[in-house]
């Protein structure tokens, strides 16, 4: 079904550069790019142009998807919406969107870059074979300061004020109390419309000040995501699940003294602590649906990563998954990721919605790729700026999670640290 062909380029990262900046011609792209994590399967991928796709609303998606995962048999790429819950519990998602973005988008890419160590491989259609050489030309010349530098200042504007911020979390604090929830992340939009920006551009910027382990960009026709995810949410190896659940933030310092402290403190702060065991019980919960019996393991528990904007605890959780379990299935269990919502997860998503004022849509939602062996990978969409370029909305959205130790103040000084190198790049961001 497709050709296959490999090389070394003289320069892996110019020929990174490029290959991203050559796909912008195109209506469909992910792009995806691991900055050398040691754990990633792939140093980045390219998948460009559907040959087919599936676009759909939240009912029924998930058969749909796996329907269409078992048509193709091949790799499809994209992505899951926050608001596919409601197909797989009797929610709703009526609050605010400025971005109409489809509940669930996946294609099948005609021309397919797969990029580890020094090595690339080009996997296209059959029927696009004799494309590739010229192809590879054209990435090569292929001049990556060619775009327009013309710069829109922008300042976006909070969906709701640090006053009414605060308002809502005492809210969310008194369902704590009454025992509704144990835990709930609860998220804030900042927003800009009538704004234009180069989305390949404003992406290289912020993967240039975060270099994320799960960086992504989107594009489908006008809608845009671009993501410098820390966050993996579920990565399937044969018949091995792995989720890596984010609970426990702390900003970095230029200062190595300072940060180390910054780290140090995070590492034994009972809050964030607390936080992310709820939500590794969480997950350990999901996949016990779904996994042999006894197989579901916790291989890190708050474990310390430090990325460029932030240091984060994050915690690994493993399970060998039954024979019989297939897409929609493994899917139904997980989805959404316990991080994004809290737990109980049922009774935390129904919280948020009456809470929250923006309909989250792709933010929290995952993006990523199926292979044909049905193995797949996706991330956990935080960090990103969202874009509709025909409605010239741009949106980023931020969140932290509440329990009953939060301090109103410091939970919004978090929103704040999240948002950061997002808001850096669009206070510079270019214009297309």
């Amino acid at each position: 079904m497709r050709t296959s062909h490999k090389f070394s380029p003289r320069d892996i990262e110019a020929f990174k550069n490029q290959l991203f900046h050559w796909s912008a011609q195109f209506e469909d792209i992910v792009w995806l790019n691991s900055n050398k994590d040691a754990n990633a399967d792939y140093d980045a991928i390219l998948a460009i142009e559907a040959f087919t796709a599936i676009k759909t609303d939240y009912t029924q998606a998930l058969d749909a998807l796996e329907e269409y995962q078992q048509q193709t048999q091949d790799w499809i790429f994209g992505y899951l919406s926050y608001d596919i819950k409601n197909g797989i519990e009797d929610l709703k998602s009526k609050n605010d969107d400025g971005l109409e973005f489809p509940d669930l988008y996946f294609f099948q890419p005609q021309k397919l870059f797969l990029i580890k160590d020094n090595c690339v491989e080009c996997l296209y259609l059959n029927m696009l074979a004799d494309e590739i050489e010229d192809d590879l030309k054209s990435i090569e010349n292929q001049d990556v300061l060619s775009s327009n530098n013309a710069f829109q200042n922008t300042n976006l504007i909070p969906k709701i004020s640090k006053t009414t911020y605060l308002s809502k979390v005492e809210e969310v604090l008194k369902h704590i109390q009454r025992g509704d929830i144990y835990e709930m992340n609860f998220c804030q939009e900042f927003f800009a419309e009538n704004h234009q920006l180069n989305p390949q551009n404003c992406f290289q910027n912020l993967n240039d000040i975060s270099q994320p382990p799960f960086a992504c960009f989107f594009k489908h026709e006008h809608q845009f995501a671009l993501g410098a995810s820390p966050e993996r949410f579920l990565k399937k190896s044969n018949q091995q699940l792995v989720s890596q659940p984010i609970k426990g933030t702390a900003k970095r310092h230029k200062d190595s003294e300072i940060d180390k402290n910054y780290k140090l403190k995070l590492q034994k702060d009972p809050k964030e602590i607390a936080e992310n065991v709820m939500i590794v019980d969480l997950v350990r919960n999901d996949l016990s649906k779904i996994a042999k019996k006894n197989s579901v393991k916790v291989d890190d528990l708050c474990k310390i990563y430090s990325f460029k904007q932030v240091h984060q605890m994050i915690s690994t959780i493993s399970a060998e998954l039954k024979p019989e379990i297939g897409l929609k299935d493994i899917l139904k269990a997980t989805f959404p990721m316990g991080s994004m919502t809290g737990a109980p997860k049922v009774s935390a998503m129904q919280i948020i919605e009456n809470l929250e004022s923006t309909k989250r849509g792709l933010y929290s939602g995952c993006i990523g790729y199926i292979t044909p062996e049905f193995d797949f990978d996706f991330n956990v969409v935080i960090r990103s700026i969202l874009h509709n370029s025909l409605k010239k909305y741009t949106s980023l959205m931020v969140g932290s999670a509440i329990t009953h130790q939060s301090i109103p103040e410091n939970e919004y000084e978090e929103c704040l640290v999240k948002a950061k190198a997002l808001m850096e790049v669009l206070k510079n961001g270019q214009v297309s």
